[in-house]
């Protein structure tokens, strides 16, 4: 079996992601990122969804509010309630770089472990609004990744950017995901969690969420607070 880093959230894509690499055969390797996000929460659903599946989760630091921008790592309210998916949008939990830093990050663990191959949960259908989830990105960080790192350059290994759920549904998602016993009840996708880490609900990522579970016709298993 190959290894492959797979970028892991702890979240409902990246949890599909960690079960997809090892349906196709590959060794996963979960790279979680600890960059100041303010729900934290997801990368202890992070640890729990790796030792369910019997995985060792590496995580990396970098402080991305230095650099601010985002709801999700500024004193910037998270949205709650509001339109979804309009033409043109990007949303104002849009983290600036963050898939192009995250991306970088697996390319050098890649590196060290010998692998060729990066999985990344992005999702240009039920989220468009992120430029950084769409084709043309993962097209692009996989040609740089072609010319920028040691095993390609000299011809041992051709690095592969796998986007799996890139073009699917959430409901999609969440079919293939149950197909392989992915651990939905024990990953974290709220933007905006309480102390208890349950999810608020309301942000945009809670609502996508529950409706991929609405739509795909599976029980939503994730803990909301009561108020939901």
């Amino acid at each position: 079996m190959k290894p492959a880093v797979v970028l892991f959230s702890g979240g409902l894509d990246s949890t599909t992601c960690l079960v997809l690499a090892k349906e196709q055969g590959f060794t996963p390797h979960p790279l979680a990122v600890r960059y100041g996000q303010r729900h934290e929460h997801e990368l202890v659903a992070a640890r729990r969804v790796a030792e369910h599946l019997g995985l060792t989760l590496r995580t990396l630091t970098i402080d991305l509010r230095a650099i601010g921008g985002s709801a999700l790592t500024a004193d910037i309210d998270v949205p709650k309630d509001g339109p979804l998916g309009e033409a043109a949008w990007i949303p104002v939990t849009y983290v600036p770089a963050r898939n192009t830093v995250f991306l970088s990050l697996a390319l050098g663990y890649a590196e060290v472990l010998g692998a060729a191959d990066i999985f990344v949960g992005v999702n240009a259908v039920d989220y468009s609004g992120y430029p950084d989830c769409r084709p043309a990105f993962v097209e692009a960080f996989e040609k740089l990744a072609n010319v920028a790192t040691a095993a390609a350059v000299t011809g041992k290994a051709r690095m592969t950017i796998h986007a799996p759920l890139i073009s699917w549904t959430k409901a999609e998602i969440i079919r293939q995901g149950t197909r392989l016993s992915a651990p939905y009840g024990l990953s974290h996708s709220c933007y905006d969690p309480d102390a208890q880490g349950r999810a608020c609900g309301h942000c945009d990522s809670c609502r996508i969420r529950h409706q991929g579970f609405v739509d795909a016709g599976v029980p939503d298993p994730t803990a909301y607070v009561p108020s939901r």
